[in-house]
């Protein structure tokens, strides 16, 4: 498969997952700031590779990549993480100004057209406006504790060292909502799997000690700040490979109006 090198604005980055084929990996997904078309870049061993190639969100990165061959998504590359280098970081300063050419054009219609255009053209990543969201969370469902542990028991020789495994989130954050201007929207209710939202709940318990502050502190930031009138909210979306009818939400971008 031929190698090529891209360079990317890095718009999210979902919670990192154990694989017994991958080990634990963190699924990226941003813009191609010279073509302006969506990709998907995965799978990366976030904090396995090195500390000067750790890029944030909104960083504009340098990798070299390869079309997947085992998921046939459009948007969808493999990486060579040694190659990752970080070119620039588009800091919020003006109200998000120096994001704004690279996010803008990429917005789509609603929700309802990048799901119709999943099922016509396979497409799996976008950006699109919401309105009348709601934050819900849930009890998450036990999982498999035995075969998690197991994907951290594999060596592998480009790991520097034994990392504890991240733990599970109890709970399952979604987002309820309708499509911007669309009166036919039959309404949404998509799991939000940013990475953000899962380490402020790791970060956050220490100060909140109990589930129900935390959770209400949770919902004032990703409802009452992010999705607040004053600004002008978008979802950054993706679906699953082996599901590819299942879209979630990856992210919010919410520069003031």
């Amino acid at each position: 498969m031929i190698q090529e090198t891209k360079e990317v604005l890095i718009t999210v980055k979902a919670y990192p997952n154990p694989s017994r084929k991958y080990g634990e990996t963190v699924c990226v997904a941003g813009i191609d700031i010279h073509t302006h078309q969506w990709i998907r870049l995965y799978p990366i061993p976030y904090r396995d590779i090195d500390d000067d190639k750790k890029f944030a969100k909104y960083s504009i990165i340098e990798v070299k990549v390869r079309k997947a061959t085992d998921d046939t998504r459009p948007e969808s590359y493999k990486v060579d993480t040694g190659s990752i280098k970080i070119l620039d970081q588009l800091d919020p300063k003006n109200n998000w100004e120096k994001r704004k050419p690279f996010l803008l054009p990429t917005v789509s219609p609603s929700l309802c057209t990048i799901l119709e255009e999943s099922q016509q053209m396979n497409r799996s990543l976008g950006m699109f406006k919401p309105e009348r969201v709601q934050f819900t969370y849930q009890k998450a469902k036990c999982k498999d504790s035995e075969k998690r542990e197991s994907c951290y028991a594999q060596t592998d020789f480009l790991i520097k060292y034994q990392k504890h495994a991240i733990e599970d989130i109890p709970y399952d954050f979604k987002y309820s909502f309708y499509c911007h201007e669309k009166s036919d929207c039959p309404g949404h209710n998509l799991a939000i799997i940013d990475w953000e939202i899962n380490q402020s709940f790791r970060k956050w318990r220490y100060k909140y000690k109990k589930d129900e502050e935390l959770l209400d502190k949770i919902k004032q930031r990703w409802q009452d700040g992010m999705c607040a009138e004053k600004h002008d909210t978008y979802f950054f979306v993706g679906n699953m490979n082996r599901f590819r009818s299942i879209f979630m939400v990856l992210g919010v971008w919410y520069p003031k109006k």
